[in-house]
């Protein structure tokens, strides 16, 4: 029940971000509805004997289980999808994406959604402006300078990297 606790103790800044998302259930949520079920459940527990990775180009790879074993939860992925809807549904956060590109990346987008969050940093997706004139949407990798192993230091780093950026625009403009 740590991440009931989580967001109960949690900042103003990650409880507003976490209140903003609309319909998302948390892991722990999602669990007491299944066991508080009417009907019966098996659980399995999932033991592998081979792992094998499929890349982005469709090549396999063996994974070594010994690595698969030593690999360690993410504690801030109980938090992703509230964050994703949380930053999506605020246009003052959306524009903060578009700076981020601009910033970050030197990429002009002119829409931005948050893809994937998770303790080293998120995806965006960016509306870009190709030669032809027409829009197509890219995806973006940003990184933060530390990982962030809670809500906290997510949304931390984010507001770090707001006052960066916005810091490195006034710099650009000459307003700053």
């Amino acid at each position: 029940m740590s991440e009931q606790k989580a967001f109960v103790e949690s900042s103003f800044a990650v409880s507003e971000m976490l209140n903003s998302a609309s319909g998302s259930t948390s892991r722990i949520e999602n669990l007491l509805e299944v066991v508080n079920a009417d009907e019966s459940y098996a659980i399995y527990k999932f033991d592998p004997s081979s792992c094998i990775f499929i890349d982005g180009n469709g090549r396999t790879h063996v994974v070594d289980l010994e690595d698969l074993e030593a690999s360690k939860p993410d504690k801030f992925s109980p938090f992703a999808a509230k964050f994703i809807d949380g930053i999506n549904r605020s246009e003052l956060k959306r524009r903060a994406l578009v700076i981020f590109c601009l910033v970050y990346l030197d990429v002009n987008v002119r829409s931005a959604y948050i893809q994937w969050v998770d303790r080293k940093g998120f995806d965006v997706l960016g509306k870009v402006t190709r030669n032809t004139g027409e829009h197509q949407w890219k995806e973006f990798r940003l990184t933060f300078k530390e990982e962030a192993h809670d809500a906290e230091s997510f949304c931390r780093q984010l507001v770090e990297m707001e006052q960066e950026a916005l810091e490195t625009l006034k710099r650009r403009s000459g307003l700053g």
